[in-house]
């Protein structure tokens, strides 16, 4: 189980520093994600002041992008940094990808984000052999690739070549709460970011067989999938209000109900998103009850934090993260300890 860091709502001019930071603390990939910030641009200071360290998005909207501008801009990450770059990709929600980003909401959200991750490989199929661009599906059409506007080959490297499609392509993620893109990521990406908004039980008996679906259907093993797990954890009780507050956001998402639904609380969750439609934020972490927060949260003391987790998580992911972003200078005992247990 590979352990990695999380990439705070930081500024640029802060990026250099912390990717060094967790490089020589020994985390194995930097996640950045789209929130307060740009999930690309951290990346090309991650890949500059690093050597090692593998980065990604964790991930960048893909309803609020096209096919091209994705493909070129995983392609140069991947060409900057020797092939590091993991490209992770999440559809959001309605709402923002309407009135956030000004996109439309597609019929089919598997359907479109298919051919998304289709589209983008016909593009770096392309540019790495030269293959004619003749992409055609639903919601793209895609015919015209001149060499003015190729790329160079990706160069070898211990690391180019990733992807399920073959050489030169970059591993690609996706992220989802509901079954139907757990389907998608099996059979067609090389890893799945499973949403915070999780619990051990749902991932092993809801997500998991999902993801085998998608296997089986393209004739994949489990080892040709990477599950990638953020972990909300408490060993403190400033850091349980912390992870109550969160996860009642959370669980007041309409789209994330089939979590709540799952554990029988589907009448609280109902609770939570009045409370959310009202702004009323300082009442919804009351309704997330002990029980709740020990099946979404890992609640331990920090002597016992790394042995629980392995225990909490094995046999569901291959890497995992805390939900707790990763600040240099703030508890780096904790991290380098934690880090060593993962080796």
């Amino acid at each position: 189980m590979k352990f990695d860091a999380a990439l705070p709502p930081i500024d640029l001019k802060d990026v250099p520093a912390l990717a060094k930071a967790a490089q020589e603390i020994g985390f194995a990939s930097l996640w950045t994600s789209e929130t307060q910030h740009d999930p690309f641009l951290p990346c090309t200071l991650i890949a500059e002041h690093t050597s090692r360290l593998e980065f990604g998005t964790a991930i960048a909207v893909s309803f609020a992008r096209s096919p091209a501008t994705i493909a070129y801009t995983a392609w140069d990450l991947a060409a900057q940094s020797g092939g590091r770059f993991i490209l992770g990709l999440g559809t959001q929600v309605k709402a923002h990808i309407e009135r956030r980003f000004g996109m439309q909401w597609p019929e089919s959200v598997t359907g479109k984000l298919r051919e998304q991750i289709l589209a983008i490989r016909a593009f770096w199929d392309s540019w790495q052999n030269g293959t004619k661009l003749n992409f055609r599906g639903e919601y793209y059409k895609l015919t015209l690739m001149s060499p003015f506007f190729t790329p160079s080959p990706l160069l070898p490297s211990p690391n180019i070549g990733r992807g399920v499609g073959g050489e030169g392509l970059i591993p690609i993620y996706i992220a989802g709460v509901n079954t139907g893109l757990a389907k998608l990521a099996g059979e067609l990406c090389e890893g799945f970011h499973a949403h915070p908004f999780n619990s051990p039980r749902y991932l092993r008996e809801v997500m998991l067989p999902a993801m085998e679906e998608g296997l089986q259907k393209s004739g994949r093993k489990r080892e040709d999938i990477s599950v990638s797990v953020t972990a909300f954890t408490a060993t403190s009780p400033e850091e349980e209000n912390f992870a109550r507050a969160q996860l009642s956001f959370y669980a007041s998402t309409p789209s994330y109900r089939a979590v709540m639904d799952f554990h029988g609380w589907g009448a609280t969750a109902e609770k939570l998103s009045a409370h959310a439609a009202k702004g009323e934020w300082t009442e919804m972490p009351m309704l997330i009850t002990d029980e709740m927060l020990n099946e979404f949260c890992l609640v331990t003391d920090e002597s016992n934090l790394a042995s629980a987790l392995k225990e909490r998580y094995n046999g569901i992911a291959d890497r995992l993260t805390l939900y707790i972003p990763f600040v240099p200078g703030e508890r780096d005992e904790f991290w380098k300890k934690l880090n060593q247990a993962f080796v």
